[in-house]
């Protein structure tokens, strides 16, 4: 399994520059390269990573997206004056040409394709090259938007043809549209394009209908253009995630591609002069987080736009940080996403309904403007006036924590020599006597055997590294999953934890008291408890996996995650146990997946002692490799029916869910 994550920087991009005044031009300079690739040195990142060096693209690989003549334009202004480059440069629309220009933009496509080498290879999983000139906004024949050479797409299309591949995902999540991507791969459905982007109904640039959510592809590229229209500014990290889990993860998880590959624009970020958007640098640690789960995490993160420099840097931070496996921060904010995001998002699904199997059953979508318009809902988004240099320098002390050295716990059990791996540290069980006062201090209501008391050794021990943050996340075999769980629920709680999601599989013998809040159980069982019905802080979800394949994702992408992402928990409790309902694919993908909350703190406790699924989940959580979730299955009618029903039940209370069902 190939492990480590590229960087990819040559200082030689940062000789591009704009030799005349132009207040358009005059945001995109070389300082964005430069103090992004400081800010990695300042958090001791660059060290970390796998050295890369940057190549030219060569002619030919150049030209598998732009005609001849546009190389030929480009290539002539390494010899001109600076008279004659700003005259060729006004032939485009918001580019300059600088006599190093050229060479830059040669290397800036070499350095893309170096990092999918050693992608593909299996030489690094993941990386991130930091390139200027950018390149989603380039054509076939004309340099655009701060953009001569489309170095994502030469490199989608570069991997098709070295690596055989059939389906590759490009997530653009730059402020404006990668309408060079768009136009390249509209007719194509080996690449699934997405984008989301400033629009303003077609007010801000580049101000194309074909940038609208209706513009869905061309031919048999019909369905794999994905456009995300945000009609107004001050669009924070609730709409980004909400993005993700109602329109982009399923197309993605349904998709299957071989490779992803990320336009990494900035400029969507706090305190950008082109975005004026109010999302904060760890939503990208988040969305990066979702995407390493894809491709078996080949993941190809490639710098597009970004120009504010303090945001942009600390973005660029927080996504090499996530690539090298640490565990993501809390994400900051309401998580409620605002109405005009989810207008965008509604009028997405209904574009798209005829083309994606998981929205097959969606039911009939109505075009959502007029839905607010008849409800009176009026919502002004604010953008943040503030210093946001000053604000991030803040914001980041506050966000960011010192990272454990053991990534996971266990204890010695029967089995567990064949699960662990590097980064799993073993952990002595507590003391029976320690065991009996804790116990009979505390928890004599749930425990009464002598058997079951002494089993909680393991899981107390493991769950008191976590909770005191020595290791991340942990992992306990038990007799008594349901007892387990309930007593971890109150251990935590009891230690200081204000907000524990509990995640319970299987027949959940003993539920506990989930009144005050401090605890959300979402149990995922065949039958309906009959003993208790659902309510805010218990959900009863009845699921079984299909035999075939895992047909799991609309349930945690449509439900479970929206609802533990608004609940916001300090700690995930991950329980299976008896009469599961779930498969190894399912479970691996819930453990994966909620990685991103509560700093990654999660323990998880198996009643069946299965080696295969405690191997799974091992290795999930120390992300030695991304667990294979299995084929994915379309959802019934029936399983389509139950999310929307729980969805209408609970949207009030948990706000995450209103992108994906009537308000």
């Amino acid at each position: 399994m190939a492990s480590g994550t590229a960087l990819i920087y040559d200082e030689e991009m940062t000789t591009h520059k704009l030799l005349w005044s132009d207040p358009i031009c005059d945001i995109e300079v070389p300082e964005r390269l430069s103090s992004s690739y400081e800010q990695l040195k300042s958090y001791h990142l660059v060290e970390r990573c796998v050295h890369v060096p940057a190549r030219e693209g060569s002619e030919e690989e150049i030209l598998l997206v732009h005609s001849l003549e546009h190389l030929e334009v480009a290539k002539s202004t390494q010899t001109m004056n600076e008279e004659e480059l700003k005259r060729v440069s006004e032939n485009y629309d918001a580019f300059f040409f600088h006599p190093s220009t050229y060479r830059c933009a040669r290397l800036a496509v070499g350095a893309t394709l170096q990092l999918v080498d050693a992608v593909m290879s299996g030489k690094v999983c993941n990386g991130m090259a930091l390139v200027r000139p950018p390149g989603h906004h380039s054509q076939r024949n004309a340099a655009n938007g701060f953009c001569l050479f489309n170095n994502v797409a030469i490199a989608a299309e570069y991997a098709k043809q070295k690596y055989g591949l059939q389906r590759i995902l490009i997530v653009d999540w730059d402020v404006h549209h990668g309408q060079g991507t768009q136009y390249i791969f509209e007719e194509d459905p080996s690449v699934l394009y997405f984008s989301w982007h400033r629009y303003e109904h077609q007010e801000f640039w580049p101000s194309l209908k074909e940038s609208d959510y209706d513009a869905v592809g061309l031919g048999k590229g019909k369905g794999f253009n994905i456009n995300l229209p945000w009609n107004k500014v001050g669009m924070g990290n609730s709409d980004y995630l909400a993005a993700f889990f109602h329109v982009l993860l399923p197309m993605a998880f349904e998709f299957d591609p071989e490779l992803v590959i990320v336009s990494s624009g900035y400029d969507s970020g706090i305190g950008d002069p082109e975005g004026q958007m109010n999302a904060t640098p760890e939503v990208f640690a988040h969305l990066t987080h979702f995407l390493m789960k894809l491709a078996n995490g080949k993941l190809c993160v490639v710098l597009e736009g970004g120009y504010h420099l303090k945001s942009l840097g600390e973005s660029v931070c927080m996504t090499v940080k996530t690539l090298l496996g640490d565990p993501v921060p809390q994400i900051t904010g309401e998580m409620v996403p605002c109405l005009s995001a989810v207008e965008s998002i509604q009028n997405v699904r209904a574009a798209h309904k005829p083309y994606w199997k998981w929205l097959a059953y969606e039911g009939s979508f109505s075009l959502f403007k007029q839905m607010l318009l008849i409800n009176g809902f009026i919502q002004k988004l604010k953008i943040i006036k503030i210093n946001t240099k000053r604000f991030l320098e803040l914001h980041m002390k506050n966000i960011l924590f010192p990272v454990p050295s053991i990534k996971t716990a266990t204890t010695c059990s029967e089995g567990s020599e064949r699960f662990l791996l590097e980064h799993v540290q073993l952990v002595k069980e507590m003391d029976k006597t320690e065991i009996k006062a804790l116990v009979s201090g505390f928890y004599a209501d749930l425990v009464n055997e002598d058997k079951t008391l002494l089993s909680l050794g393991s899981v107390l021990a493991i769950l008191d590294k976590i909770l005191k943050k020595e290791v991340c996340n942990g992992i306990a075999a038990s007799p008594t999953a349901a007892l387990s769980a309930a007593v971890a629920l109150r251990h935590s709680v009891r230690f200081g934890f204000q907000r524990v999601l509990c995640i319970f599989v299987g027949d959940m013998q003993i539920i506990p008291n989930t009144e005050d809040g401090k605890t959300l159980i979402i149990n995922i069982c065949e039958k309906e408890q009959s003993e208790k019905t659902s309510c805010k802080h218990y959900i009863s979800l009845n699921w079984k996996q299909d035999a075939e394949g895992n047909d799991f994702f609309s349930a945690v992408l449509g439900f479970i995650l929206p609802v533990a992402y608004s609940y916001q928990p300090n700690l995930t409790v991950i329980a299976v146990g008896p009469n599961r309902n779930l498969g190894i694919s399912g479970i691996s993908l819930l453990v994966a997946l909620l990685q991103g909350l509560a700093e990654s703190r999660i323990f998880a406790v198996v009643e069946d002692t299965e080696i295969n699924l405690m191997q799974s989940i091992a290795k999930a959580l120390v992300g030695a490799s991304t667990p294979p979730f299995g084929i994915y299955v379309p959802p019934t009618q029936e399983k389509v029916n139950k999310i929307k029903t729980l969805r209408d039940q609970f949207q009030q209370e948990w706000k995450m869910l209103q992108c994906s069902g009537k308000l």
